[in-house]
């Protein structure tokens, strides 16, 4: 038998590639949303109620797709979760208002719920305890990159068919990689191209917990004091970087009066910015642990903890006049919010068991983007009346408020390895 050297770098890159293509279906809208503005006659409020349907949907059902995985398995669950969304968003072409749309965009938040539980999942089947942050990073890297890539590609679709083009290209590509998927994705236990020597590597460097466990209940859950220590800073957290997906677009549109070429050449560089969050993030930990000799538990902290204090940046975005100077505090915001992200994701991987980790993900990330769906709420409603900044401002307390109750209350399992 040939085995395949470091495979499990393989798998983890099809779970990046499935955080691009989410988060291409996602962004789509907000770049498209100043020509669909003008299109189907939308008001800012009716856009935030288009956002605030995919957020809703989206925090509803991450409970329910982190079961689902748990109870069927990362290749069959996250598989059919990323047909489903790839489908989902090209129907968006047939919407003809903003009731339609939202509709749409409502049953893409459904489908697209799996995303983040699955990679997380995925990467704490693959991956020992020391690595899964820089595991964690390389997939989180991927909703950085979808994001990145939507303004150039939707912007040239646009111009070379319209906006309903846009959506039909992305859920094309999700098809694609639904493919790629089915053919390639494999857990640890079924993949005969994985050596003997990196399955050792991998489980034994893994928490010491059994293989097969009965899934506890969602209350059972709810109920531990570390599902608290991450449902509260994802609920603080998570506007920040639904804010930055929504909204910069139109942000470049109406306060900087940006076209839809520049908006193409300067909107995805805040998501450049976070995509270099998600991997230096993922390797500062293990940093931190080695040369600050703390454990690896208290270095994920630390990382966020830098990734908090980098959201001053944003904060500052209302005191300056160039719309340049906007897009350089924007993009450290973008760094700030995908640092402390994957540290808090290494986090939860690190306070739940194997069998655990996707429900508990898929919770907290309920209470995430439940926060954001407020926060969306106000935004659309205060943004007219008081402008952009101050709403940044109050983003980058959140995220300070975050750190600090990760710091005061989170404790690693007793079996985690330090």
């Amino acid at each position: 038998m040939k085995y395949v050297r470091g495979i499990r770098w393989y798998m983890v890159t099809l779970v990046t590639l499935a955080l691009i293509v989410n988060y291409l279906a996602r962004n789509t809208l907000s770049v498209a949303a100043p020509t669909m503005m003008k299109e189907l006659d939308m008001s800012t409020q009716q856009y935030s109620y288009i956002v605030v349907a995919w957020q809703i949907c989206y925090a509803v059902m991450q409970p329910v797709a982190g079961y689902i995985l748990d109870a069927v398995g990362t290749k069959i669950g996250f598989g059919i979760f990323a047909l489903a969304w790839s489908l989902v968003c090209a129907a968006a072409a047939f919407a003809t208002g903003w009731q339609s749309l939202a509709f749409f965009r409502a049953l893409l938040g459904i489908t697209e719920a799996a995303g983040i539980p699955g990679g997380v999942k995925a990467s704490t089947e693959w991956f020992p305890a020391k690595e899964r942050s820089v595991a964690i990073g390389w997939f989180n890297i991927g909703s950085s990159i979808g994001a990145l890539c939507a303004p150039p590609l939707v912007v040239w679709t646009i111009l070379h068919g319209g906006w309903k083009m846009s959506f039909v290209v992305v859920g094309a590509l999700g098809v694609i990689w639904f493919v790629l998927w089915m053919l390639f994705y494999k857990s640890p236990r079924d993949q005969k191209l994985l050596s003997p020597e990196e399955r050792a590597y991998i489980l034994e460097g893994q928490e010491k917990s059994p293989e097969k466990v009965q899934r506890e209940s969602w209350t059972k859950i709810v109920r531990s004091r570390n599902f608290w220590s991450i449902a509260i800073p994802r609920f603080l957290s998570e506007p920040a970087w639904q804010t930055f997906n929504a909204w910069i677009p139109l942000y470049m549109a109406t306060e900087r009066h940006m076209n839809i070429k520049e908006i193409a050449m300067f909107a995805w560089l805040p998501f450049l910015a976070a995509d270099i969050g998600c991997v230096l993030g993922g390797y500062l930990s293990p940093l931190f642990h080695k040369h600050l000799k703390v454990s690896l538990f208290t270095s994920r902290k630390l990382v966020m903890l830098v990734g908090s204090l980098s959201m001053i940046g944003p904060a500052c975005v209302g005191f300056v006049d160039s719309p340049y100077v906007a897009i350089a505090l924007l993009s450290i915001g973008g760094f700030a919010h995908q640092t402390l992200s994957g540290a808090l994701y290494s986090i939860t991987s690190d306070v739940f068991t194997k069998n655990q980790v996707a429900t508990a993900t898929g919770l907290t990330g309920m209470s995430g983007y439940l926060g954001a769906t407020l926060f969306t709420l106000l935004f659309g409603i205060l943004v007219t009346q008081i402008g952009y900044g101050p709403l940044f401002v109050l983003l980058a307390a959140f995220d300070l408020v975050a750190v600090a109750v990760v710091f005061a209350i989170a404790r690693p399992r007793p079996e985690a390895i330090a």
